[in-house]
């Protein structure tokens, strides 16, 4: 996927349906073509009629003049219905080619990216390129035939009109959009930072609404995403300048275009018939109304180079397995961390820690908001490369076994998880997709959502309207922990499954889960859950702290506390 252009490598991404875009150009050239047969048309019709011939004489003409002005309409309707249908076609396909790699690919790739980058990048960068399609592509190729079509038809009449508007058409053609990439290039980088940081404001509102709410911030957060916008809106506009600078070129090159004609028809008068002295001064007018589009398509097209090299970062290769790595064909099952220190980076990196997960083991990771347990679980699932010490899985180093097949032995669920807006039965499928109806109801059940399930109109096949809006933050923690009691993984890391439930029903789960005798997930699977709602003297757990220097035994109940 990697190319000097990255236009070119959103071409393998995009992969548009070329017959189409062809077939689209050809309904653009129709259209503007009727209009330039009819501007030539209709003065030659209006100068025939000055001379009064008799009526049948016009006839033809005034029946052409009409099946040019319904054409000119018929085939502009027929381009948007091919270029749009090239680009949506092209949108969805590179989208799910992305989300493949994404899924497919190395995992920091995601994890280290908020999710309002990823929101830009999937969709308005996908857009973007999209967009060029039909409005950067399609009108390229459309000026470029009318203009060959257009100065061939006056250089038939006057050569030197030919040359005059030849020049103009290159000036309203190529200089002005030129003027407009490299302007537009400089301003959209910083209308991309405004973009960016609007996203990422917005959905940590929509995402974290409540929390704001409660500590007091959530109007401050919303007159964040409001400045955002508006500087954000600030920079479209100046990006937008040069554009305009560049349409004003193009309007004096028509002016220069038809001075040019004028000058050449009155010269020509005497010479000619005054039907074509009309012709040859209001060909000029349509010839370049196909021009116009350009310095736009020079614009779209360079915010379309510059949102592929964003989803060329981000997409990276197509996903390859590397045959290096290790296959996990038989395994017992034991994770283990060696002197791991985990973070986003060596600032907020936690202190070394030593820990042992046997099969079945139950262990909790504690301490307050912001110590780093969530990062410690993304390590042990290798999500995050440990800034020291290594995590092994039977033995082996996370880094030396084969990605695919330790996504399916150790499994993070993470407390803010999408919930989806499609029904209750595919949020849940989400963790297995082969589980009946009686294994999604029964995992509703064992997580407390019985009472709920019965309340919904439809059951399982209840939609979720608008995903995670459509149930409380309780209601939601739990159906992300039935996606957990569903899935198969040996390993399961728990992030914070009890958040946002008062500590009546918040201490039963949590039971549950640390009951070795298999309460709510099969003893057999081994349960580590990061919470700060936990102390050490929690009933039911053998409490140990296994640390770089402390002790290293095996129990089958743990705390971590970091």
């Amino acid at each position: 996927m990697r190319s000097s252009d990255p236009l070119v490598s959103a071409v393998t991404l995009l992969r548009p349906r070329i017959p189409r875009l062809l077939l689209a150009i050809g309904f653009g050239v129709l259209s503007l073509g009727s209009a330039l047969a009819l501007t030539a048309l209709s003065a030659w019709l209006i100068t025939r009629a000055w001379q009064m011939p008799p009526v049948l004489d016009l006839t033809i003409a005034v029946v052409a003049v009409r099946a040019l002005a319904i054409g000119r309409g018929v085939f502009h309707y027929c381009e948007r219905l091919a270029s749009h249908d090239t680009a949506l076609a092209a949108a969805g396909m590179a989208r799910e080619r992305i989300y493949a790699r994404l899924a497919n690919g190395r995992v920091d790739t995601v994890v280290r990216r908020h999710s309002g980058e990823l929101v830009t990048r999937v969709g308005g960068d996908i857009d973007h390129i999209a967009d060029a399609l039909v409005r950067g592509v399609v009108p390229i190729g459309i000026a470029a035939v009318l203009g060959v079509v257009a100065t061939a038809s006056v250089a038939t009449i006057s050569p030197a009109v030919a040359i005059v508007m030849a020049v103009c058409l290159l000036v309203a053609g190529v200089l002005a959009p030129w003027l407009s990439a490299r302007a537009a290039t400089s301003q959209e980088a910083v209308a991309l930072q405004h973009h960016s940081a609007r996203d990422i404001a917005t959905m940590t509102v929509l995402d974290h609404g409540s929390e704001l709410r409660v500590s007091g911030r959530l109007d401050g957060m919303i007159a964040e995403c409001e400045r955002r916008q508006y500087d954000w809106g600030q920079a479209i506009d100046r990006a937008a300048a040069p554009a305009a600078i560049a349409s004003a070129m193009s309007v004096g090159a028509i002016a220069v275009s038809v001075l040019g004609a004028v000058v050449a028809g009155i010269g020509l008068a005497s010479a000619v018939a005054p039907m074509t002295v009309a012709v040859l001064m209001l060909v000029p007018l349509a010839a370049f109304e196909a021009t116009a589009a350009l310095p736009t398509a020079a614009v779209v097209l360079t915010r379309a180079r510059l949102a592929a090299r964003r989803v060329d970062e981000l997409a990276g290769p197509e996903a390859t397995v590397d045959p290096h790595l290790a296959l996990l064909s038989h395994c017992t099952g034991e994770l283990t961390a060696t002197g791991v220190r985990s973070g986003y980076s060596a600032s907020t990196a936690t202190d070394p820690l030593t820990v042992a997960f046997p099969p079945g083991a139950r262990a909790l990771v504690t301490g307050p908001s912001g110590s780093g347990k969530t990062a410690l679980l993304m390590t042990l699932a290798g999500l995050l490369p440990s800034r020291e010490g290594a995590v092994t899985f039977d033995g082996r180093p996370l880094q030396s076994i084969n990605e695919h097949d330790l996504v399916r032995r150790v499994g993070f669920f993470a407390e803010d998880a999408h919930l989806f807006a499609t029904t209750v039965r595919d949020n849940l499928l989400v963790a297995r997709g082969d589980c009946t109806d009686d294994e999604l109801t029964d995992a509703l059940n064992r997580v407390g959502l019985q009472q709920w399930l019965d309340g919904l109109p439809d059951g399982l096949d209840t939609v979720l309207t608008g995903g995670a809006q459509a149930v409380s933050a309780g209601q939601r923690r739990r159906l992300l922990l039935a996606r957990a009691v569903l899935s198969r993984v040996p390993i399961v890391l728990l992030d914070e499954p009890t958040e946002h439930l008062d500590a009546n029903d918040a201490g039963p789960i949590l039971d549950a889960l640390l009951d070795a005798a298999g309460g709510l997930i099969r003893s057999e699977r081994t349960v580590v859950v990061a919470t700060h709602h936990i102390s050490a003297e929690h009933p039911g757990v053998d409490v140990r702290l296994l640390t770089g220097g402390g002790e290293t035994s095996e129990p089958n109940h743990a705390v971590a506390a970091i």
